[in-house]
C-alpha cells in the first residue's frame, strides 16, 4: 500500500519544481555547521563509506554535491582484464540486463519501454542497436557517482532529451511503465573497438543535474522542451576517453543504460539483477567485430 502511494504521489508532485529546488540547495553554501550536519545526517542515514573518499573528512565539502561527487582514493577501482574487457562504468545496482527485442528494452517484471524512445526518438539512431545487448545499472543514494568509459572509445553524438523525473528505484521502475524512455535523460554515443556503444544517463526526481566533461552541466526540468542534438563526429582530433576515464557524473544520483549492437559484446554469465557490482570489474567482452552499420547521426 505504502509503495502504491509513493508511486501515485510523484505523478501529482511538481517534479521539476522539486528537482530545480534540490539541484540550488545542493549547490548552495550553507553555514558550514549546517552543511557538515547535514552530510553527516545523510553518510549514517544511507551508510555512506567514506573510507574510500579521497577527501574523508565531511566538514571539508564545500557544497552538498561536492560531497555527493566526492571523488575516490586512486588505485582504489583497478580495472579488470584488457582493452577486450568491457568494465562496469559505475559502482552500483543491476536493475537488468539482457537482449532488446523488437525495439523494447525489458524495465522490471510486466514492463518494458522503447530502444528507439529512449535514445531519444530517432529510429536511424536506434537502428544499430537493435537487438542487441543491454545492461541497466542503478546508482543508490550511497554509492560513488561519477561515471567511467567501460571500453575506450570516441565521442559521436551527445542528445538531451526532456521528459519527467520520476524516482528510479525498483519500486517505480515496477509500477510507472516505460519509466526510462519517459524521464529526462543525456544520450552519448560513442565509437568503440565493439562498434557503436550508447551509454544513457537518466534523471530522476531531486537529481540536481546530469554533467558531462565536454558538456558540463546539464540542468534538468526543462528550459529546452525539445531533443537537443550535439555533433561531434568531424571535430579533430575529437573527444577520445580510455576506458575507464571519468565521462560524467550525477549531481544526486540515477541510472546508467548500456547499449552495444547485436554480436558485439557478451555480458558475463554470472550476471543477475539484483547483483551489487563496483566500478572496473569485469561485465563482458568483446566479441568479433559487428556487422557494419551506419554512423550514429
Amino acid at each position: 500500500m505504502l509503495d502504491r502511494l509513493f508511486v501515485l504521489a510523484q505523478y501529482a508532485l511538481p517534479q521539476i519544481l522539486i528537482s530545480r529546488l534540490a539541484g540550488k540547495l545542493a549547490d548552495s553554501q550553507p553555514p558550514t555547521g549546517i552543511l557538515t550536519a547535514v552530510i553527516r545526517w545523510f553518510i549514517g542515514r544511507y551508510g555512506v563509506n567514506m573510507s574510500e573518499a579521497a577527501d574523508e573528512n565531511p566538514a571539508s565539502y564545500p557544497t552538498f554535491n561536492a560531497f555527493f561527487t566526492r571523488e575516490l582514493k586512486p588505485g582504489l577501482r583497478p580495472l579488470a582484464g584488457g582493452s577486450e574487457t568491457v568494465i562496469s562504468p559505475v559502482d552500483g545496482t543491476i536493475s537488468q540486463v539482457g537482449q532488446v527485442g523488437d525495439d523494447r528494452v525489458f524495465q522490471a517484471k510486466g514492463q518494458s519501454f522503447s530502444l528507439t524512445e529512449l535514445l531519444g526518438g530517432d529510429p536511424d539512431r536506434a537502428k544499430p542497436f537493435q537487438g542487441g545487448e543491454f545492461a541497466t545499472l542503478y546508482l543508490a543514494p550511497h554509492d560513488y557517482h561519477r561515471i567511467h568509459m567501460p571500453l575506450t572509445g570516441k565521442l559521436q553524438e551527445m542528445a538531451y532529451v526532456p521528459g519527467r523525473l520520476f524516482s528510479v528505484n525498483p519500486v517505480t521502475a515496477e509500477a510507472v511503465p516505460e519509466l526510462f524512455a519517459r524521464n529526462e535523460r543525456v544520450v552519448t554515443l560513442f565509437d568503440t573497438d565493439a562498434g557503436p556503444m550508447a551509454m544513457v544517463l537518466v534523471g530522476a526526481m531531486i537529481v540536481g543535474s546530469v554533467e558531462t566533461r565536454w558538456g558540463g552541466v546539464v540542468a534538468p526540468g526543462g528550459a529546452r522542451r525539445a531533443v537537443t542534438t550535439s555533433d561531434y563526429r568531424h571535430q579533430s582530433p575529437g573527444i577520445r576517453y580510455e576506458r575507464g576515464d571519468e565521462m560524467g557524473r550525477f549531481r544526486l544520483g540515477s541510472t546508467v543504460i548500456l547499449v552495444f549492437p547485436k554480436g558485439a559484446t557478451r555480458w558475463q554469465e554470472s550476471l543477475q539483477p539484483g547483483e551489487k557490482v563496483r566500478l572496473g570489474q569485469a561485465f563482458g567482452k568483446v566479441t568479433t567485430a559487428p556487422p557494419e552499420t551506419p554512423e550514429p547521426r
